[in-house]
């Protein structure tokens, strides 16, 4: 019976990644406005670009280094039950190295503020929805962060190559 719970949990949870991953396709581009340290406002803080020490363009074999063995895995994809509240699904290009991280907080337990990572409030759709998207151009990705509002609230933490 804890083997269906949590097949249906991750299931739930990559249904939402994946429509997470549509809208953020279909969002708009927005420019990241500087965001500065507290110690020094002149030093403009890094970009959002790391989930636990997993970056864009590592292997599958650095990434599990970094996150364990994961609860599902094949050619394109691992995903890691990090804790009861909180997945990490890794994509893979096709020469194995990672092109998109993508972490769901069930209910937000254990997820940054929005200002961490998108270096701002979240604008709201009609469907009460919360996001924001941010693109490094001469970085080359893009940082998405969502707050759904469904039966479970789920933020989810996107960083993709483009």
């Amino acid at each position: 019976m804890l083997h269906q719970k949590s097949f249906a949990l991750l299931a739930t949870v990559l249904f939402i990644t994946s429509a997470m991953l549509l809208m953020a396709g279909q969002s708009s581009a927005q420019t990241p406005k500087p965001r500065t340290t507290n110690n020094n406002p002149t030093v403009v803080a890094q970009p959002y670009a790391d989930y636990k020490g997993v970056l864009l363009g590592m292997t599958t074999a650095e990434v599990k280094s970094k996150l364990g063995t994961p609860a599902f895995s094949d050619s394109e994809t691992d995903v890691f039950a990090v804790s009861a509240t909180e997945t990490a699904q890794i994509g893979y290009d096709s020469s194995g190295k990672a092109k998109v991280i993508s972490v769901d907080y069930q209910n937000g337990v254990g997820a940054p503020d929005p200002e961490a990572v998108v270096g701002g409030m979240l604008e709201q759709r009609s469907n009460g929805t919360q996001y924001r998207k941010i693109r490094y151009e001469r970085l080359g990705f893009w940082v998405f962060y969502s707050r759904t509002s469904t039966p479970v609230d789920i933020v989810s933490i996107t960083i993709q190559k483009f």
